[in-house]
C-alpha cells in the first residue's frame, strides 16, 4: 500500500511508519495522538482516501494519505461502512507496528465521517460500535477532522474544480407544457 505525504511525497507503508516514529522522536516529551480517518467522493466510481495523522497535541502534526478508486457505491450506508472498514484496517496495521516498536500506549483514534445531524445520523451507532468493538476510540463530527477535513481535502471535493461543480445549481425541472419560470413574463403596465 502506498501513501502520499505533502512533505515527503510517495512512501511505502514502512517508510510512512518510519516518518511517524521519527516525528515523535524529534520531541519525545510531547503527547501524541495517531488519527486515522477515511472519506469518499462519489462520481462515475467511488474515490476513497484514508488519512493517517500524527498529531503533536497543541503543536500541529503531519499527515499521510492513501487514495484509491473502487466501483461506484451509490448507497451512503455502504460507503460509510466501507470507509470505517478501511480506517480499521489501517489502524490495525499501524497498531501492530507501534506495538513492535515500543509505542503500544500511543492513543489511536478513528475519525468517522458521520454526525448526529444529516443523513449519516442513522448509522452513527453502528459505525461507532464497530470502532469501539475493535478497541479504538471513535470520534464523530464535528470533531472528526481526520475524516471530515484531512481525508476530505484529498478526495478532490475541496479542489477549485470540485467546489465549482458542487456549487453549480441543479438544472430546473420544467413540467411538460409549462414554460420555464425564468421565461414567464407577467403582464406589466402598458407604456404608450
Amino acid at each position: 500500500m502506498e501513501f502520499v505525504s505533502p512533505t515527503y511525497g510517495r512512501l511505502s507503508f514502512d517508510r510512512m511508519f518510519q516518518q511517524i516514529v521519527g516525528y515523535m522522536r524529534e520531541q519525545p516529551e510531547q503527547p501524541y495522538h495517531l488519527i486515522i480517518g477515511t472519506d469518499s467522493l462519489l462520481g462515475d466510481d467511488t474515490c476513497f482516501v484514508t488519512a493517517v495523522v500524527i498529531h503533536r497535541v497543541g503543536h500541529g502534526g503531519r499527515y499521510f494519505y492513501h487514495k484509491f478508486r473502487n466501483r461506484k457505491i451509490a448507497s451512503l450506508r455502504q460507503r460509510i461502512l466501507f470507509e470505517t472498514a478501511l480506517s480499521l484496517e489501517t489502524a490495525s496495521q499501524l497498531s501492530g507496528e507501534l506495538a513492535k516498536n515500543g509505542y503500544s500506549e500511543l492513543p489511536v483514534e478513528i475519525h468517522l465521517d458521520v454526525g448526529d445531524r444529516g443523513e449519516t445520523k442513522r448509522i452513527i451507532r453502528e459505525v461507532v460500535g464497530m470502532v469501539q468493538g475493535s478497541g479504538y476510540a471513535a470520534v464523530t463530527k464535528p470533531d472528526s477532522y481526520g475524516a471530515s477535513k484531512v481525508a476530505d481535502r484529498e478526495t478532490g471535493k475541496s479542489s477549485p474544480r470540485a467546489r465549482q461543480v458542487l456549487r453549480r445549481p441543479a438544472p430546473a425541472v420544467t413540467p411538460p407544457g409549462d414554460a420555464p419560470v425564468a421565461a414567464r413574463r407577467e403582464p406589466g403596465p402598458r407604456r404608450g
